[in-house]
């Protein structure tokens, strides 16, 4: 190997070599290669020669490089980071991952649900959130959503939602939406994914960030103690930052201004130590209580009212560090619902009983092998081992002859292989806990399952009456996009009177249809009382931490003021972001040049919780000839940000249409104030909520 940098060939071109303290070149079985941009030829301008095996392993390895996408949650964002039990639970579960202190290595993958793995990051969509958590028991992966409830109660519904939700299979659109016709037919003839509706027409589908969004376990599971005795329990995680989400117009905006706004706002604040953290909670309650309620707690469209059972905060996550390999690690990660530990355990939820068999066999077709746990990312960290052997792509090399037990071939002096613990291993507790759970298996539902609109009362009642009219908003938007099938908007109006009648009324008016006859329900709703913590304006803090204040600044700005504001976001624990027209920055008023951290046509609003507006008249002056300025200026009105403006940036502010409120103000303590929070009841003058 040549110690020069670079040689030349016959024809004078200059070909690349390692060198030097580079490490060599070699192929995947490490025979150093010679020259990696000829492929070996007969003659200078003759054939391919097939004997050329570094070529053909090359294109080989590049042709196989992409693995099947998921067929759902194909888009995701993942990180690394621990959780610490805080509470003593041995009460409720012996699983070592919940005693008090202990520390867990965990990886956590965001995603969207019905777009593929290049679509967009902020649709309106349900979003995954699902946590593998390394215990020194095994893996246990806790695989669930940013909504407590789903769509359907039984497994065997699955392939029929996903085909709906998809592109419509003549056509192969549209991409990452419902709002179309399949979804909206299958949908409309399923009273079940009512509640579901509910949250997915919600703000609850357009998650400001991965940070400022609330998970859940989704089915309802149950904790074993040391006894044996078996709790029911719900899994939610609570964001730290409190609950953020965007207004449609301007989630749309962001899908033209940054397709991966969510996944570069993960990986940039793990990425500076603004690291992300949920509190876990649990919901625990027994049979007793479940028997009591008036819907079934095993059903999947269903959620434990959190003023019934308060959440019971007993752990934290925080991710503190971003992949090494997007592909090794976010795209190979297998989560299944099967990675279970002792103290946790299933219940009889029939959607989740499906999901037992239905992820170990796609992990399998995805990744291309049985021996996919042996993949870093999906490796336990504790000690395992057993007598699984062979298959694609073994990685481990046991000795031996020991593939089954019993044996007695340790009496022989031969490895014998792992032994069974009887002590701690898992076991399953007795399924049959209540009258119910007896009996003959059959192809039917409990009674409790056929309440499908109770609880979709419960959260549309629970909103602010913005929410309700976001809610509202997006059944017509939604159902607007129905085409040829006009029967479905007036059957979807017709479950909603089930609802609520003036959300029916609001969405018929919309769609401009009559108020159709409401439909039959399988089971009378009942009226229950609202929760607070079902809305996210209700939970919504008044904070600048963890957000970001887009400061607009133009040739002549002052200084002394673009000083002042930086130090006050900063300490309030907020980002400050500078903003000009010229990619190089500006020019102050006492000459000194500001560099920008954004171009404004590349630098929308969107991207900010609040902005200010610090210019000179001059640069304003520019800035009124200026669409991308204008527009940044409108946008973040309409958007319900907080506006904070200097004197001179008043005929922006005028030919962008903003009118002064509470959350237009001058710069200084009072914006910063404001910078904290949305201004929602600016909404109804600037656009029309159904």
């Amino acid at each position: 190997m040549s110690d020069s940098n670079t040689v030349t060939g016959n024809g004078g071109e200059t070909h690349q070599r390692a060198a030097g303290d580079s490490p060599v070149l070699t192929t995947n079985h490490g025979v150093p290669v010679s020259d990696n941009q000829n492929s070996l030829k007969s003659g200078a301008r003759g054939p391919t020669l097939l004997e050329d095996f570094v070529l053909r392993e090359k294109i080989f390895h590049f042709d196989h490089e992409r693995i099947p996408e998921r067929i759902v949650h194909a888009r995701g964002s993942g990180a690394h980071g621990v959780f610490e039990a805080t509470d003593d639970i041995s009460d409720l579960s012996k699983a070592a991952v919940f005693t008090k202190g202990e520390q867990t290595e965990v990886f956590v993958r965001f995603s969207t649900v019905a777009g593929g793995a290049g679509s967009v990051d902020t649709p309106r969509d349900v979003r995954g959130f699902a946590v593998k958590f390394y215990t020194c028991e095994g893996n246990w992966d806790l695989v669930g959503n940013n909504i407590p409830v789903f769509f359907i109660q039984d497994a065997i519904k699955f392939p029929d939602l996903v085909h709906s939700v998809k592109m419509e299979a003549d056509r192969a659109y549209p991409q990452a939406g419902s709002a179309h016709d399949t979804f909206w037919d299958w949908a409309s003839l399923m009273p079940e994914t009512t509640h579901m509706l509910m949250w997915a027409m919600s703000d609850r589908t357009l998650p400001r960030s991965f940070r400022t969004m609330e998970g859940f376990g989704v089915h309802t599971f149950k904790l074993v103690n040391d006894d044996g005795k078996a709790s029911f329990v719900k899994f939610h995680w609570k964001p730290r930052l409190g609950l953020q989400s965007t207004i449609w117009d301007e989630a749309l905006k962001l899908q033209a201004a940054d397709n991966d706004y969510q996944r570069r706002d993960l990986w940039e604040a793990i990425d500076t130590g603004a690291f992300p953290q949920w509190d876990l909670g649990i919901q625990v309650f027994d049979e007793d209580f479940a028997r009591a309620q008036p819907y079934d707690v095993l059903d999947a469209t269903k959620l434990i009212p959190e003023d019934d059972v308060p959440v019971r905060i007993i752990g934290t996550l925080t991710l503190n560090r971003n992949p090494d390999n997007f592909f090794a690690e976010t795209e190979q990660v297998a989560f299944l619902p099967t990675n279970i530990v002792p103290g946790i355990d299933f219940s009889n939820d029939p959607l989740l009983q499906g999901r037992l068999f239905s992820y170990l066999d796609t992990q399998n077709s995805r990744l291309g092998t049985t021996n996919f746990h042996q993949i870093p990312i999906n490796a336990p960290r504790c000690p395992f081992g057993n007598f699984q052997r062979d298959g694609k792509m073994q990685t481990h090399v046991p000795k031996g002859r020991a593939n089954y037990e019993p044996n007695s071939l340790a009496a022989h002096g031969e490895d014998g292989g792992p032994r069974e613990s009887a002590e701690r291993g898992f076991t399953t507790v007795n399924a049959a806990t209540g009258p119910d759970e007896q009996g003959d298996k059959l192809r039917i539902r409990a009674e409790l399952f056929a309440d499908h609109y109770s609880q979709a009362r419960l959260f549309y009642r629970s909103q602010t009456e913005i929410e309700q009219a976001h809610i509202a908003s997006s059944f017509v938007f939604e159902l607007s996009k129905v085409g040829v099938l006009d029967q479905v908007p007036p059957r979807m109006v017709a479950n909603l009177r089930n609802v609520d009648e003036n959300l029916a009324a609001r969405v018929a008016d919309g769609l401009g249809i009559d108020l159709p006859e409401k439909a039959a329900p399988a089971r009378e709703p009942v009226d229950m009382a609202p929760s607070d913590a079902l809305s996210i304006h209700k939970n919504m803090k008044n904070t600048l931490e963890g957000r970001s204040v887009g400061i607009l600044v133009t040739d002549g700005s002052d200084g002394g003021e673009i000083d002042a504001l930086v130090a006050a976001v900063t300490a309030a624990k907020g980002k400050a972001v500078l903003v000009a027209p010229r990619v190089g920055g500006a020019t102050l008023a006492d000459g000194s040049k500001r560099k920008a951290d954004g171009q404004l046509a590349g630098t929308p609003s969107q991207i900010f919780d609040a902005v200010a507006i610090v210019v000179s008249a001059e640069g304003c002056a520019a800035l009124v000839k200026e669409a991308a300025a204008v527009q940044f200026v409108m946008d973040a009105f309409g958007h319900l940000k907080a506006i904070g403006a200097s004197d001179a940036a008043k005929p922006l502010l005028d030919k962008a249409g903003v009118e002064r409120d509470a959350g237009v103000t001058d710069l200084g303590d009072g914006f910063v104030a404001a910078a904290a929070r949305r201004f929602y009841d600016r909404e109804p003058g600037v656009r029309t909520l159904a």
